[in-house]
């Protein structure tokens, strides 16, 4: 996912992709402490496009307070 495509969607589409991404990082901060977890670099990918999307949402933010 990169930044370009989180634009094109609207707050309430970002608010959920949020959502469903902090899910997805606790599931696997819970897979990695049980010793479960296959794909180590996903943590890092998942926090990486949290960060990609709060950015955006600030950015709106930001752009609807002006």
């Amino acid at each position: 996912m990169d930044a370009k495509e989180l634009r094109s969607k609207t707050p309430d589409q970002l608010r959920d992709q949020l959502v469903a991404l902090k899910k997805e990082a606790f599931n696997l901060r819970f897979q990695a402490a049980t010793n479960q977890l296959e794909n180590t670099a996903r943590i890092g990918k998942v926090r990486k496009d949290v960060a990609r999307v709060k950015t955006v949402l600030a950015e709106l933010a930001s752009a609807a307070a002006k």
